[in-house]
């Protein structure tokens, strides 16, 4: 369940740390009882980065697919093994 927090809390920076690394999800920050801002470890939003890149590339290759932008795997490894020497 993610953690809320208002914005007056941001000042016990110790417990807010310790709150963002114990979690695995964000913590959402409040101002005047609306969103205003999101906290999450390095090690978190390192993790969420890693996903999208990877989410974003299997887009890219299901867009060459449907695009006929592919050849088959034995002819492009053949390619390589000339190329290569291999």
């Amino acid at each position: 369940m993610p953690s809320i927090i208002p914005i007056k809390d941001l000042k016990n920076t110790a417990r807010i740390s310790t709150m963002v690394h114990e979690s695995t999800e964000p913590v959402y920050v409040t101002k005047n009882g609306y969103g205003d801002m999101v906290l999450m470890s390095m090690e978190s939003y390192e993790n969420m980065i890693h996903k999208y890149h990877m989410y974003r590339q299997i887009a890219n290759a299901e867009q060459d697919i449907s695009e006929g932008k592919t050849r088959p795997a034995r002819e492009a490894l053949a390619d390589l093994r000339g190329k290569y020497g291999l």
